[in-house]
C-alpha cells in the first residue's frame, strides 16, 4: 500500500462532516479510545483495514493469554473466563459484546490511504472515503510485518512466519525458530499432535525467560526428555525444499525438514507515522516522540496509543497497561 506525503490542500472538498477524532486501529486499545471519545459525547470514528481485533484474531486459534480477563477488560463490560488464563476465541467474543454493548463506531475492512493537512486538521483517506477529523489516534499493531531471517530459501512455500493451529503439521519434520511464547507454544502444540519431529532453533543460550511461566518448564522437560530437539546459539544459513542447515557452536548441521515455522516476532509498519510527519527519537527502537502526559505526537493533533508508543520495543506495552492512553488521549482532545 503506497502512503502518500502529508500535504496542504486549500481546495479540497469533502461530503462527511468533521469529526473530532479519527481512531486508525481496532484492536482493544483503538475501541477502549472510541469508548472514552463516547463518554466523553466527541464525535468519532474507529478504521481499521481488518477485521475487529485484527492482530488478535490472528493469533495462534488455540492460544491462552499471559494476562488475566480482568487485566484485558475495557470500557466496563466484565471478561469472564472458563479459566483464570483466557483464550484467543474468549477475547474475541469479549471485544464483539463491548463493541456491540456500547455501539461504537467501527469501520472494518476499511484501511487508510493517505492522509492530508488542512487548516482545520486534516483529512483521512480510506478506501472506501474521505473523513475531515480535528484530531487523529494511531492505535495500530505490530503483526502485519514478521522479521525475516534473510537467509537463501526463505521465500520458499514451507517457510511461514505465522502459525495458526497443528493439524496441517501431522506427520511432518518441523523446524521452529525462537525461544519465546509464540516459538514454545508452536513446538510444544504441534509436537503433542503428532508431528514427526521437531527441532528448536534458539539463537539465545536457553529457552527465553519471559515464556509463560506454565510453558517454560514444559518445553525445557520436553527438550531433556529428546521428545522435542534443540539446538542453541545457532542461527538458520539456508533453508532447501528438503531440509534446513543451521550454524551452532560445534558447527554446521543440516536437518531434515518438511516445514519451518519461524516465530521471530514482529515489527510495527512506521509508514503511517511517517507519512504524518511524527517524528521518533534517535535510538536503535526507533521510538516516535510524544508526551507522557496527553500521548500527542510530535505533530499538533496527532496521539498514540498501545503498542505503537513503543517504536520497536512491542513488549513494552500491552492491552492491561496501555488502556490508560484512551483517557488521557480524549481528556486532551477535549481540553485542546
Amino acid at each position: 500500500m503506497l502512503f502518500l506525503p502529508l500535504g496542504v490542500h486549500k481546495n479540497s472538498l469533502y461530503l462527511c462532516p468533521m469529526k473530532d477524532v479519527i481512531i486508525v486501529g481496532a484492536g482493544p486499545i483503538g475501541l477502549a479510545c472510541g469508548i472514552a471519545a463516547q463518554k466523553r459525547h466527541l464525535d468519532y470514528l474507529v478504521i481499521d483495514k481488518g477485521v475487529l481485533v485484527n492482530s488478535l484474531y490472528h493469533y495462534p486459534q488455540n492460544m491462552t493469554f499471559f494476562s488475566t480477563s480482568d487485566r484485558l477488560e475495557i470500557g466496563d463490560v466484565p471478561f469472564i473466563s472458563h479459566n483464570p488464563k483466557p483464550t484467543r476465541a474468549e477475547a474475541l467474543e469479549y471485544y464483539r459484546r463491548v463493541t456491540a454493548a456500547w455501539d461504537l463506531n467501527v469501520n472494518l475492512y476499511e484501511g487508510v490511504n493517505r492522509f492530508e493537512k488542512t487548516k482545520k486538521g486534516f483529512v483521512v483517506h480510506t478506501v472506501k472515503g474521505s473523513y475531515p477529523t480535528k484530531n487523529i489516534v494511531m492505535a495500530t499493531g505490530f503483526y502485519d510485518l514478521p522479521y525475516l531471517l534473510n537467509v537463501p530459501g526463505e521465500d520458499l512455500p514451507k517457510v511461514t512466519h505465522y502459525y495458526k493451529e497443528p493439524h496441517p503439521y501431522f506427520g511432518m519434520d518441523l523446524v521452529v525458530v525462537g525461544a519465546a511464547n509464540s516459538a514454545v507454544d508452536v513446538a510444544l502444540e504441534t509436537y503433542r499432535k503428532g508431528a514427526k519431529s521437531v527441532t528448536l532453533v534458539i539463537r539465545e543460550k536457553e529457552v527465553g525467560q519471559n515464556v509463560k511461566y506454565w510453558a517454560r518448564p514444559d518445553i525445557i522437560n520436553r527438550i531433556k526428555e529428546g521428545g522435542i530437539k534443540a539446538y542453541y546459539e545457532a542461527q538458520i544459513i539456508a533453508i532447501t525444499p528438503k531440509s534446513v542447515k543451521i550454524n551452532t557452536p560445534e558447527g554446521a548441521v543440516e536437518i531434515k525438514n518438511d516445514f519451518v515455522l519461524a516465530m521471530t516476532g514482529y515489527q510495527p509498519d512506521f509508514s503511517l507515522l511517517e507519512s504524518l510527519g511524527v517524528h521518533f527519537q534517535e535510538d536503535e527502537f526507533k521510538t516516535p516522540l510524544y508526551d507522557e502526559i496527553s500521548m500527542e505526537s510530535s505533530q499538533k493533533g496527532v496521539y498514540l496509543a498501545g503498542v505503537v508508543c513503543g517504536g520497536l520495543k512491542t513488549n513494552k506495552w500491552f492491552i492491561e497497561n496501555s488502556r490508560i492512553h484512551a483517557p488521557m488521549i480524549m481528556d486532551a482532545i477535549l481540553k485542546a
